[in-house]
């Protein structure tokens, strides 16, 4: 087995699986009707994506283990998500700033991702792209009414994202699995995306009268390499109660 390969693949599945638990959460709990079955779509659509990249890494693994055991059966030091998508919902605020952060990066990491050499890798994101092009097209149409709304949702809107902001960092970070992976033509250095994602945040905030946060503030780290918050542990033990309680269990 490929164990560079595996976790990058891993990472990938992580970042999908988890943020779509998180949004889950959010079901029959929305703020408007739209909203709660919007949210519930893009859930549904990460936990798709989520299927395909942790599908593909059991099969590299070569070791008997398929998607619904990787997502299942893993503790939290043995995922690869970045921080950003373990942090809890709080408000709608937040929840929102914090899918828009991710989806201006996904849909450029998907974008790159097509012209993968691996032609499984670029499958995935072939099919993932048009998903994500819509998640990003409704999170930034939503930044820009909440934050050029009222007092009281560009207050929000503001205080969500200079919270998350320091998140935002590991999406651009590279360690020697993203270096492998750009040798070998899978997938680019996380960094080479960050004046695409930055062009369209700063269009963005400035028709939302909000202000981008200091691109030189301190940035969080380790989710990439299994170092995470307390938040994904209480999370995994929701989502991961029925298999561990009836391990095996089918419907």
């Amino acid at each position: 087995m490929d164990s560079e390969k595996f976790t990058w693949l891993l990472r990938n599945g992580d970042n999908a699986l988890v943020l779509s638990q998180r949004l889950s959460e959010w079901c029959g709990k929305g703020p408007a009707l739209e909203e709660d079955m919007a949210l519930t779509n893009t859930a549904l659509d990460l936990l798709g994506q989520a299927t395909l990249w942790l599908s593909y890494a059991g099969e590299h693994e070569g070791a008997g283990r398929d998607e619904d055991q990787l997502a299942f059966l893993r503790d939290a030091p043995q995922f690869r998500n970045v921080l950003l998508v373990e942090q809890p919902n709080h408000d709608y605020a937040d929840t929102l700033m914090r899918q828009f952060y991710f989806d201006v990066w996904h849909y450029e990491w998907l974008q790159a991702l097509k012209l993968s050499s691996d032609a499984r890798v670029a499958s995935i994101a072939e099919k993932s792209v048009n998903e994500v092009r819509y998640h990003v097209r409704r999170s930034t149409d939503l930044l820009v009414r909440l934050g050029d709304g009222s007092d009281e949702s560009h207050r929000r809107m503001q205080l969500a994202a200079d919270q998350w902001w320091p998140y935002t960092g590991e999406l651009f970070s590279s360690d020697a699995i993203d270096q492998a992976m750009a040798e070998r033509g899978i997938a680019p250095l996380p960094e080479t995306l960050h004046a695409k994602w930055t062009a369209h945040l700063m269009q963005s905030f400035a028709a939302a009268t909000l202000t981008l946060p200091p691109a030189d503030a301190w940035m969080h780290s380790g989710g990439k390499q299994g170092r995470h918050s307390e938040h994904l542990g209480y999370m995994l033990a929701e989502m991961q109660f029925l298999q561990r309680a009836y391990p095996g269990a089918q419907w």
